[in-house]
């Protein structure tokens, strides 16, 4: 047994007492929110296991390297699996949909070996999800432990964001989010509330613990083939629908185009109809939207939709259509799970975005990227990309957000970052309607936007 090893065996029996300060609980917390429940879950360093507990894994296994701890463990939560072994040399049979360390690094002698030993439990959709110290904390932290507010350590690692980046990807991972939280670790009425929940958020570079959010690394040489649904919502297009069947190309193992018309004014489900009878070798599906919004269109074709990949194609064409394939090839060569189209990156045609427009698209960029921790320059650009897998995910923890987007991208755009998608975004090429007025109202529309930017900071940052 090493020194560290019976540092922590001499430390278990003071576990139970210690992991129920309000810190471990703040944590608990935040790591219920970063983990959907009914996963496979996989801690390492696990102590008594209730982080494991906290996350509601379907399957849970925990690992610590403590035998005393790991016997606690098991006798406080017996639905769970504990293993007695070291992070450096623990090896499984199977592979976990998320692997949780947390304020684990901080004491690994070797974190670049055990980051590269859990490629070996992961598969290609697992997330490691990484908690440590910030540096400017450790002043603190010192004089807490000497204090007895905080449990005493062995010699420990402080490492930057930049430092655990650079170590994922040497061991083969790459980085989706970076967050921060907790400003306040001590249990104080309303102080902490005021301080961990609203606060934080806004001075992120001040609080205690970092988060990193990875994945395994794609393999270049693995790409597979995909069949293809690119959902079409139509409302007074008429003039588009038969450009949009002649201008899709066939993608992957096959694509099937499904138009929604919703509630047109002029003759676009007769256009729909005819376009669908013209053109029989392609694989055409229309419906007539039930609901209302572009939202409601784009969930009730997504619902009825037969590809492994999910397209959104606004019928105004002003996103080309034969852009399409670069949206499938960033997919399935695994560059991102969640592909967001981009206009404000190439030159437009004149007509194509009125000025007011362009820079209310750039704050609310500027605002999302914020908010979901993951770069988004254009949250508005009608195509977007995701996997069927991934989107039936999505809406069975719909609930968490609730009904609120008429639109359809942000419910989509929110649904991807909860669940810890990487999203990649996609620079197109812009284009100036042909046919038809636009259906977005600049303001009332746009105060919409505001209000949905509030209530997803509500659910995704002020939550401690």
């Amino acid at each position: 047994m090493t020194p560290r090893q019976e540092f922590y065996e001499h430390r278990a029996p003071y576990r139970a007492l210690e992991s129920g300060r309000f810190y471990h609980r703040l944590v608990n917390r935040f790591f219920s929110y970063l983990v959907p429940p009914g996963q496979r879950v996989l801690e390492v360093g696990c102590g008594l296991g209730d982080l494991l507990a906290a996350v509601r894994p379907e399957r849970g296994v925990g690992v610590d390297f403590s035998p005393a701890t790991v016997e606690m463990a098991r006798q406080r939560h017996p639905q769970l699996e504990f293993v007695a072994a070291s992070a450096e040399v623990f090896t499984s049979g199977e592979a976990f949909d998320y692997i949780l360390l947390s304020d684990l690094v901080n004491d690994l002698p070797d974190v670049q070996l055990v980051l590269e030993r859990l490629r070996a439990v992961s598969h290609p959709r697992t997330r490691l999800v990484v908690s440590f110290f910030n540096n400017l904390w450790r002043p603190v932290l010192d004089l807490a432990a000497k204090l007895g507010f905080k449990a005493p350590t062995m010699l420990q690692n402080w490492l930057s964001a930049s430092d655990m980046k650079n170590l994922l990807r040497l061991a083969g991972w790459e980085v989706i989010t970076q967050q921060t939280r907790i400003l306040w670790p001590v249990r104080t009425p309303l102080l902490d509330t005021l301080l961990n929940r609203w606060l934080a958020p806004v001075f992120a570079p001040f609080c205690l613990s970092v988060v990193l959010t990875a994945r395994p690394r794609p393999l270049a040489a693995v790409r597979r083939e995909f069949t293809c649904s690119v959902v079409i919502p139509a409302r007074n297009e008429a003039g588009n629908i038969e450009a949009a069947v002649q201008r899709t190309p066939e993608m992957g193992l096959g694509t099937e185009i499904i138009f929604i018309e919703g509630h047109s004014k002029d003759n676009t489900w007769e256009e729909i109809q005819r376009v669908a009878a013209k053109y029989p070798q392609r694989k055409i599906r229309i419906l007539k939207q039930q609901s209302k919004g572009k939202g409601g269109a784009v969930r009730e074709a997504f619902a009825a939709a037969t590809g492994d990949l999910l397209f959104i194609l606004d019928a105004d064409l002003t996103m080309p259509p034969e852009q399409l394939p670069k949206f499938y090839e960033v997919a399935r060569s695994g560059q991102g799970e969640f592909v967001n189209g981009v206009r404000l990156v190439y030159p437009m045609e004149e007509e194509a975005m009125q000025f007011l427009n362009m820079i209310a698209n750039k704050l609310f960029g500027i605002a999302f990227t914020w908010l979901l921790g993951q770069p988004v320059k254009d949250t508005l650009c009608g195509t977007k990309v995701l996997f069927r897998a991934d989107y039936e995910a999505l809406a069975r923890n719909r609930s968490y957000f609730g009904d609120f987007d008429p639109f359809g991208d942000f419910d989509l755009l929110f649904g991807a970052a909860k669940l810890n998608l990487h999203i990649v975004d996609l620079p197109i090429r812009y284009q100036a309607r042909t046919y038809g007025e636009t259906n977005i109202q600049r303001w009332s529309h746009g105060w919409l936007l505001l209000k949905m930017v509030v209530f997803a900071a509500r659910r995704m940052k002020f939550i401690a």
